[in-house]
């Protein structure tokens, strides 16, 4: 019996090891790639630093950095147009989930529609940035010209305007976006049982109460999983502003994740794009657990 005891545990002693092996290089790269990083920027942010200079030009500024980045008007500006940007993330939960039902249930060639949704979202960013910036040519661009021809005589400039450069980079957003959201959304609703429908039907229900009282909390979790991600996705935008306007004109497309691109690799102020870093981290975090508060009262497990 004792002999049976220890070939038991030496068999699960095997199989533990066997597991932290299997698991061994992704947390290797895990700790190196993300976490030494995301610690090192940590404690840079309390610190006068470029990476030229290397590591003997570190000076320690204490929270020098932080008081400077809440003064700093190009920044606060940046933080503004991130939380814009969060509006990007309900618009395309609400269209991603009305186009969801109407493939779902409406629509013949499900597969094919899925597909051609899908293809923004799994395409280069940089390719579709580029269409983009043809479609809003001031002059010359598709958009502006069906505008013209319907009699506007002086359209937006769009990517070179002011007040309508960040509304054309959260459209460009939506669109991209939107596939992801309904391939999810299908799967969500497909996983519905059918039984509640029925139930419905038989008690008179119309339309809009199915979708109000069955199909709403059934996929509570879906659209929370999307809120979540969406969110989190809307604060690292940095690509189409890249291709597209490189924050500009007039800081108008400016958010926290090109401004820190910016101040580190253009400026070379490697301790304060870190204080910009942290910052972010901090915020969300902070929107993320309000959201995990506010997931108990809405969504249905």
């Amino acid at each position: 019996m004792i002999r049976k005891k220890r070939f038991h545990l030496n068999m699960d002693t095997r199989e533990a090891m066997a597991g932290y092996l299997f698991v061994a290089p992704l947390m290797l790269g895990l700790i190196i790639l993300t976490l030494i990083p995301v610690l090192g920027s940590l404690l840079l942010s309390f610190t006068d630093w470029n990476f030229v200079a290397g590591l003997g030009g570190i000076k320690f500024a204490g929270v020098d950095n932080f008081i400077r980045l809440f003064h700093d008007d190009a920044f606060m500006k940046s933080l503004l147009n991130n939380l814009l940007f969060i509006i990007t993330v309900p618009v395309t939960i609400i269209v991603a989930l009305l186009l969801a039902i109407l493939i779902d249930k409406q629509v013949f060639l499900k597969d094919l529609f899925k597909v051609i949704y899908f293809l923004p979202y799994i395409s280069s960013v940089v390719a579709i940035a580029m269409v983009w910036q043809v479609m809003f040519h001031p002059s010359l661009g598709p958009v502006n010209q069906f505008l013209m021809s319907l009699g506007w005589n002086n359209p937006p400039k769009w990517l070179a305007d002011i007040h309508y450069a960040l509304p054309s980079l959260m459209l460009i957003q939506v669109w991209i976006q939107l596939g992801y959201n309904i391939i999810i959304f299908i799967a969500g609703l497909q996983s519905i049982p059918k039984d509640l429908y029925e139930a419905a039907d038989i008690d008179g229900a119309n339309v809009w109460r199915k979708f109000r009282n069955i199909t709403v909390p059934c996929i509570s979790p879906t659209t929370f999983f999307l809120l979540v991600t969406g969110v989190i996705g809307s604060f690292k935008i940095f690509d189409l502003i890249q291709v597209l306007t490189q924050g500009g004109p007039a800081n108008s497309t400016t958010v926290i994740v090109y401004k820190l691109y910016d101040t580190a690799f253009n400026q070379l102020k490697t301790g304060y794009a870190s204080s910009m870093a942290l910052v972010l981290f901090l915020i969300c975090l902070i929107i993320t657990a309000l959201q995990m508060l506010a997931q108990k009262k809405w969504v249905n497990y």
